[in-house]
């Protein structure tokens, strides 16, 4: 007979008080051990996975969804090895951020503690299930996945793996549940949980994240969609924004963090843009260009205000001119979605008036907008890209997922005098 919703949820928070317990060393050596069991069943992720996108396939789910979903040697062993990187990253628990003496003699610290439950829901991404499992025990937490039905071969096979690691360590299996149960009405059930979960996080389409966000009595970290730009400015480095182009939208356009509009400085307009069309149009990216993109490209197909909006997960891109770094600012606050926003520019001036007027997760002054991603900003892994302005924003590491509470040491000291006998 299979667990509720709820009974589940109970299991794993009585589970995280046990992994929250743990030293260091047993948290680093249990990931560890998730690591090698990962690859050491490669094969059998590999069969589950073949037949997730086997189905995918005749269900007709597009092509970004599929390179999601799909898993090779290689990226199993790139699971294996983000699992490894958490396990060396610093132990978040119990590091005391902040410490001073107070006039009345005790001492004040700040001092990060484990969040408690996490729920973590998403779609396609198997890789989610060792990276959210591998970040939530390495902050003292329990996890809750709720993976989409597209992948639940896969995340069944990975967490196996994890579960045989953590058998085989005496640590609570409960403290890392995968949801059998992938009805709407079982995800319902876990979001309004407030009693027993304590963050939920949704990573996948705009359907899931309105639906958890308007339905949840739980704190919601939503990981929203990644409608990211490059603007190439009057002092850009053509060479170094043509590069940091192609790479931004062709490299995996399925990402989050591939870029979905350009923006151009009226003043290269001419000399960057045929550059730019022909390079990309060789790597088979459609184009939609507004107006005056358009009179000097005038092969483009129009693009319109929902396409300077969308998150098109495909070879395909938006592009638009501009007369000054301000114009782009306006363009990208009407249409971002407070992902990853990139400058291509040799004036430092510039550089800083894009970063500082702009207030996305990440930006970035010449660099590809790929960089943003959990494992190349030093997290190991992530368990998200936080647009939401709570207690963490941008890439969610181990550190995102602990809070910050007050321990004071005193000896004695009370606040009224009337309070001693």
């Amino acid at each position: 007979m299979k667990a509720s919703v709820r009974d589940s949820a109970i299991l794993c928070q009585r589970a995280a008080v046990q992994v929250a317990a743990l030293s260091t060393e047993a948290r680093n050596a249990l990931l560890c051990s998730m690591a090698d069991a990962l690859q050491a069943q490669v094969q059998a992720i590999l069969a589950a996975n073949a037949e997730d996108l086997r189905l995918a396939r005749e269900k007709g789910i597009g092509e970004a969804m599929l390179d999601r979903l799909a898993l090779d040697e290689g990226r199993v062993r790139g699971i294996a090895d983000a699992v490894r990187q958490v396990a060396a990253l610093p132990d978040p628990v119990g590091r005391v951020t902040h410490r001073e003496r107070s006039e009345k003699g005790f001492t004040i610290e700040r001092v990060r503690v484990p969040l408690g439950v996490i729920a973590m829901i998403y779609e396609a991404r198997p890789n989610v299930t060792a990276d959210a499992a591998a970040l939530c025990l390495k902050a003292g937490n329990g996890v809750i996945l709720r993976g989409g039905s597209e992948a639940v071969r896969s995340n069944r096979a990975i967490a196996a793996c994890l579960h045989g690691a953590m058998r085989a360590a005496g640590v609570p299996e409960g403290a890392l549940v995968l949801l059998d149960d992938l009805s709407r009405e079982a995800m319902l059930e876990l979001v309004q949980l407030s009693d027993i979960v304590d963050l939920v996080i949704p990573r996948g389409g705009e359907g899931l994240i309105r639906f958890v966000t308007e339905h949840a009595r739980v704190p919601v970290i939503k990981h929203y969609k990644g409608v990211c730009h490059l603007y190439v400015d009057a002092q850009a480095d053509l060479d170094k924004a043509l590069d940091i182009l192609v790479d931004g939208k062709t490299s995996r356009p399925a990402a989050c963090n591939a870029l979905e509009t350009l923006l151009v400085h009226a003043d290269v307009a001419a000399t960057f843009l045929p550059r730019a069309v022909a390079t990309l149009r060789e790597r088979g990216v459609e184009l939609l260009g507004d107006e005056r993109t358009r009179a000097l490209c005038p092969s483009m197909a129009p693009a319109g205000e929902d396409d300077f909006a969308a998150e098109f997960l495909s070879l395909k891109l938006a592009i638009g001119m501009v007369d000054s770094v301000d114009e782009a600012i306006a363009h990208i606050r009407r249409f971002g979605s407070d992902h990853t926003e990139v400058i291509a520019t040799e004036d430092r001036g510039t550089a800083d008036r894009f970063v500082q007027a702009l207030r996305s997760a990440v930006v970035m002054v010449n660099a590809s907008s790929r960089f943003s991603d959990g494992g190349e900003l030093g997290l190991g892994a992530e368990i998200g890209i936080s647009t939401t302005r709570l207690h963490w924003y941008g890439p969610m590491g181990a550190e995102a997922l602990t809070i910050e509470r007050f321990v004071l040491r005193g000896d004695g000291q009370v606040r009224h005098a009337e309070s001693r006998r």
